[in-house]
Order: structure tokens, then C-alpha cells, then sequence
């Protein structure tokens, strides 16, 4: 398929009423489309989150993303797919400042770092049984030493982390030491 069939196929699949943010409805992405807009059009159709698109919708975005060749939308549709599988775990990180011995780089903002979790579970031997997550830092391209920020996660094992809740804190490390701490603010399960 080329990108007009692959972005029209999965504007069907959308309800008539479902909005972004900014109240963008899948009329206006099939006048994207009509006006050989494919960008715009995917682009909108990659923020209607109040519905639920299942894993084939994002891989035809991703798809699209990928012919345009749009890598971050296509990286970022991809992640989506995963969430529509496994669940959807968002959290504010505050990162250990480098001067406190946490990191001197920032977090790449697109699910390329995977360190170790603390998520409240111990091992019978008492210590942390630590597990390991994927960080998509959300609305910015990576997050800075020291920088709080909004998260997005997908764990390794997703089961693992079912018993999640929101407000509860978990935290990062790289090594032994923790070098983020992080508040659940959302978790929703496969949709």
C-alpha cells in the first residue's frame, strides 16, 4: 500500500467523533489527505489518544511514517503499538543531579536507554528484585541531568508491573546506585 491507502485505511477505522487535543477530527485528516497533506494527516491521526486504536491501526501509522521516511514518528508509533498490547505505564522521573553522582548524560527521549527498576518487589533473599524498562521521555527529545520529567515506560516483562498504581514512587538505577526516582501517574491495560 502507499501512504494515501495506508493513511485513509486507518482513518475508517477511527470513530467519526474521536478528537485530539486540539479538537482535530478524522474529517479534517481526510481533507489532509484530499490535498496531498500525508504529513499533517499522519500527524493527526498519531494524537487522537482518546480512543482505542488497537496495534494494527499503529502499524499502519508506522507504516506510513516509515514511506515517509518520518523515523521519529514511525519510532514513536511503534512504541504505541507495544502499549496497545501490553498496557500504558506514564510516570514523572526526577533524575539524581550529576552532581550528586547521578548521570552526566541525558536520557534519550526515545525508548533507546533500558535500566533497572525498583518497583517494590524483593527477591527471598531480601534485596531488590530489580527489573528492566524501556524510557520514552515524553515532550521533549531527551531529559537532562538533574531534570524532572514526564515518562512513558514499557517494560521488559510486562506482568511483572501489574500491580502498579498511580502516586506510587519506584526507582531507577544504573548500577547500584539510584539515579531516578519516579511517581506512577497513569497505568491502563492492553487496550
Amino acid at each position: 500500500m502507499d501512504v494515501p491507502d495506508l493513511l485513509d485505511r486507518a482513518a475508517t477505522m477511527v470513530a467519526a467523533n474521536a478528537a485530539d487535543e486540539a479538537g482535530a477530527r478524522v474529517a479534517e485528516v481526510r481533507e489532509y489527505l484530499q490535498h496531498h497533506e500525508w504529513e499533517i494527516a499522519l500527524d493527526l491521526l498519531a494524537d487522537l489518544d482518546e480512543w482505542p486504536a488497537g496495534a494494527e491501526w499503529w502499524d499502519l501509522l508506522a507504516e506510513a511514517a516509515d514511506l515517509m521516511r518520518l523515523s521519529d514518528t514511525a519510532a514513536w508509533c511503534r512504541w504505541r503499538h507495544w502499549e496497545s498490547i501490553h498496557g500504558i505505564i506514564r510516570a514523572e522521573l526526577t533524575l539524581v543531579p550529576a552532581a550528586d553522582g547521578g548521570r552526566r548524560t541525558p536520557i534519550p527521549g526515545q525508548g533507546v536507554l533500558r535500566p533497572l527498576w525498583h518497583i517494590g518487589q524483593y527477591m527471598p533473599e531480601g534485596h531488590p528484585d530489580l527489573r528492566v524498562a524501556r524510557i520514552w521521555v515524553e515532550s521533549a527529545p531527551e531529559l537532562a541531568p538533574g531534570a524532572t520529567g514526564p515518562i512513558r515506560l514499557a517494560p521488559m516483562a510486562p506482568v511483572a508491573w501489574r500491580g502498579l498504581r498511580p502516586a506510587q514512587t519506584i526507582t531507577m538505577h544504573e548500577g547500584t546506585p539510584v539515579r531516578g526516582t519516579a511517581t506512577i501517574t497513569e497505568v491502563s491495560g492492553p487496550r
